[in-house]
């Protein structure tokens, strides 16, 4: 538990962010994350204790609440849903973090800690596995925020972590613009998947092929093939056209994955280039590459 920031102020809702997600998925990272941004955070609080502590954090002028809730609290966290509806009904907005990773990226980390998953029991660990994700499917699927942390590191993670929460922009959308190569498998938490493999490929022009979509040369390279201007534009107008809604239905995190073959040159030069125009529009925005220095 962290030591919170208080505020001399009335009574007010926090902003309340539950942290979920299946065990070794990066709960714990991102919790820790969290607290370095000044946010009091709980680690495993009974749901039916939520609440109470959401009452103390109003009490205290905590304004920003984390907590992690998990299948640790086994049947307890069946009541979840009714305490939604309680603190909704309150006026508060809850937001929903939700971390996962596909099945063997989870079992080479529960190998490592040597430790069992909580609903594993008796059972093989990929028992433990597909029972958790039975019984997050409904919470997964509310998330406001998906992160995927397969192919991430842990400070890969804390900065998708500080983009969306490190902020008081309140009901303004933040953008996560994501390189990324198809062979490398699709970011399942992207909302936005583009494919930019429509434009020809740096890898065959020899002096361009150690370079990254970072670089100078490469950049301009893509951004001068017919097609790539047009592209850029049209996804503006998308988001546009995307984000009102978005806001309308609470959802305040967006993840835009574009992608290339192996997500060194044109995808990563298109990001960054999408990134820079979001930014010019003074929309919060990171730019990240999720393959670079895999090829």
């Amino acid at each position: 538990m962290s030591t919170p920031t208080t505020t001399p102020a009335a009574a007010v809702n926090p902003r309340l962010v539950i942290i979920t997600g299946l065990s070794g998925a990066g709960r714990r990272t991102a919790a820790h994350a969290m607290e370095d941004l000044g946010w009091y955070v709980v680690d495993n609080l009974p749901p039916s204790l939520l609440p109470n502590l959401v009452d103390l954090a109003r009490g205290k002028g905590i304004g920003k609440l984390g907590v992690v809730l998990d299948v640790r609290s086994r049947t307890l966290f069946e009541q979840l849903g009714s305490v939604f509806a309680e603190l909704t009904e309150q006026g508060l907005d809850i937001e929903v973090l939700y971390l996962e990773a596909d099945d063997a990226a989870i079992v080479k980390r529960q190998e490592s800690t040597r430790r069992p998953l909580p609903l594993q029991g008796d059972g093989r660990l990929m028992d433990g596995i597909e029972k958790e994700r039975a019984m997050l499917s409904t919470l997964r699927a509310s998330a406001d925020l998906v992160v995927d942390t397969t192919n991430i590191n842990v400070h890969q993670l804390a900065a998708r972590v500080a983009h969306a929460y490190g902020g008081d922009e309140g009901n303004r959308i933040r953008v996560a613009v994501m390189s990324f190569g198809f062979k490398n498998g699709l970011p399942l938490d992207a909302d936005l998947v583009l494919d930019v493999r429509f434009l020809p490929n740096p890898h065959w022009i020899p002096e361009l092929r150690p370079q990254t979509g970072l670089s100078e040369a490469v950049s301009s390279y893509v951004l001068a093939q017919p097609g790539a201007e047009d592209f850029l534009t049209r996804l503006e107008g998308l988001f546009e056209t995307m984000a009102p809604g978005y806001i309308r239905e609470g959802k305040r995190q967006v993840t835009v994955a574009i992608g290339c073959t192996g997500g060194k040159h044109r995808s990563t030069a298109m990001s960054e280039e999408f990134g820079r125009r979001l930014r010019a529009k003074d929309v919060p925005v990171t730019v990240m590459h999720r393959d670079l220095g895999k090829e």
